[in-house]
């Protein structure tokens, strides 16, 4: 399944695009502005890539820019054509944050994923009862259906895809003995995370408790890398999101600490051993 281009992808395309243009011409975003006798506001939505564009909203800003190659002009046009409608999650949207919601877009974008929780495993790697184990003790009983759809579809989108970005998950030793759903679920869950070993562009690692203490052991973060664009950091949380493209220290500090934690975090047969003496410990019960 070829990965379908959501409008957030489209609105993230004229984004990158739009920034280096401007930039290029040598204007700042309230030259911009004042020149279309726009809000201030407007074009920072638009370069935030938070809003759709409308194609004559677009020509103008192309023809102050002075971009003029046809084939770029129309691959743009499309790309404000298909930045209307409704991102994938939209029938989820009393459930998704907007800081979650600016997360997802982001996601489907990027080039590599590098991921680590240090409490619970990843939404990703989920199964349908250990998620819906998880959601029962954390949201209203009315909401963990959808809850579950929700996580659910998103793993389809990503490992489904055939063009998806590559991703590296770091999953803890707590995370992977803490019991959420009893030892069946448990089992199950243990037995799908060796089945994702085996994913053409997923990669597991199990970081010890031998590891002891390190700068991200206490929220789980995502590192997003693109191929057009700097890297994000999302940390995950109730207040979690985005890190700014201003904080470029923040983001390599957590960068410096994936690496640090996955050059000792077990891989391979080290790992499926430790994944198997888990579960071997798991009651019968």
């Amino acid at each position: 399944m070829a990965r379908d281009i959501d409008p957030s992808l489209n609105r993230r395309r004229l984004r990158i695009e739009l920034r280096k243009a401007r930039e290029n011409a040598g204007l700042t975003q309230r030259d911009a502005a004042q020149h279309l006798e726009w809000s201030l506001s407007k074009l920072i939505r638009i370069e935030a890539g938070t809003v759709s564009l409308g194609v004559t909203d677009l020509r103008a800003l192309l023809q102050m820019y002075e971009v003029t190659d046809a084939e770029r002009v129309t691959e743009l046009e499309n790309a404000a054509r298909g930045s209307k409608g409704q991102s994938w999650w939209a029938q989820y949207s009393e459930l998704v944050s907007p800081q979650y919601a600016q997360y997802l877009g982001y996601e489907g974008a990027a080039n590599s994923i590098r991921m680590y929780n240090p409490i619970i495993l990843p939404g990703l790697v989920q199964t349908e009862d250990y998620a819906t184990a998880l959601l029962s003790a954390q949201a209203p009983e009315s909401q963990v259906r959808q809850q579950v759809e929700l996580r659910i579809t998103r793993q389809e989108r990503f490992f489904e895809s055939e063009n998806g970005p590559t991703m590296n998950i770091v999953l803890d030793e707590a995370a992977v003995r803490r019991e959420i759903g009893g030892p069946a679920v448990m089992r199950r869950q243990l037995d799908h995370l060796r089945t994702m070993v085996e994913h053409s562009r997923t990669s597991l690692q199990l970081l010890p408790f031998s590891a002891g203490a390190h700068y991200g052991i206490a929220a789980p973060f995502i590192l997003l890398e693109f191929k057009d664009d700097d890297d994000l950091l999302y940390i995950e949380g109730p207040t979690g999101g985005l890190s700014s493209r201003d904080d470029l220290g923040l983001t390599a500090r957590y960068q410096e600490c994936f690496e640090d934690i996955s050059s000792i975090a077990y891989r391979g047969d080290r790992m499926v051993g430790a994944l198997d003496a888990i579960k071997e410990s798991l009651s019968n019960d």
